[in-house]
């Protein structure tokens, strides 16, 4: 039962054309485009530094705006309601929601791998597996924050919400800038945000091929189980 509800989560996703856009087609064109076109100045070659931001970009958009918003409408027209008067355990339709996002963050970074390897990318090998983990640990703490999200709010203002999160995130949350192009005041504030805890572990882990500071994976951590705990407490079915 759980695999069947984490696959119909993943086609579900994966069937919707904005979904789609988001999750997949606004990455794979950041992707591209950063490394082509010189907007902002970056280590040579530009696809090695430009890969890792727009995984974390990628998983956003799939665990956090994704997810937030196709719970928010959910909600709306009372599928969680007839669900929950299932035979399914509310534990199942949980795990079932965050395999299926897993699937869908997985098959994201293997598009955008295979591009960026034909654009030049040459990821650190030894820190790959390191990749794997902090992959999982963003998904889950982004998950938890659209769950949050979409949980407890109406559809349209999550619709609205959701968004605008994702493109201040990207464009002042240690995205398409990180936190060292940033003023000191700002850097310190928008390291603590898992946008930029997520963009600099993957830095590290593919760029350099170390291990990931321990803030890094302490801050994804706290904003995943504080979240999620929140979640417990506001997530309603309608």
């Amino acid at each position: 039962m759980l695999l069947t509800h984490a696959r119909t989560e993943a086609m579900l996703t994966l069937r919707n054309g904005e979904q789609v856009l988001l999750t997949l087609l606004i990455p794979l064109a950041l992707l591209v485009g950063l490394s082509a076109l010189k907007v902002i100045t970056l280590p040579e070659p530009r696809v090695d530094s430009v890969t890792p931001r727009v995984f974390a970009l990628a998983i956003m958009s799939s665990a956090f705006t994704g997810q937030a918003i196709a719970l928010g409408f959910d909600r709306r027209y009372g599928v969680l309601k007839r669900l929950a008067a299932t035979a399914l355990p509310s534990w199942l339709l949980v795990a079932g929601r965050v395999l299926g996002c897993l699937a869908v963050v997985a098959l994201q970074l293997v598009v955008l791998a295979v591009v960026a390897a034909l654009l030049g990318w040459n990821p650190a090998l030894t820190g790959l597996l390191w990749t794997v983990l902090l992959v999982v640990l963003g998904t889950l703490a982004f998950g938890a924050l659209g769950v949050l999200l979409g949980g407890a709010l109406k559809a349209e203002v999550v619709l609205a919400l959701a968004n605008v999160v994702w493109f201040v995130l990207l464009l002042a949350g240690g995205i398409v800038l990180t936190t060292d192009a940033l003023p000191a005041g700002m850097a310190d504030i928008v390291r603590l945000l898992p946008s930029a805890a997520l963009t600099e572990g993957l830095t590290q882990v593919l760029v350099n091929g170390t291990a990931p500071a321990l803030s890094t994976v302490v801050t994804l951590l706290a904003w995943g189980a504080g979240a999620g705990l929140l979640a417990t407490k506001t997530t309603k079915l309608v």
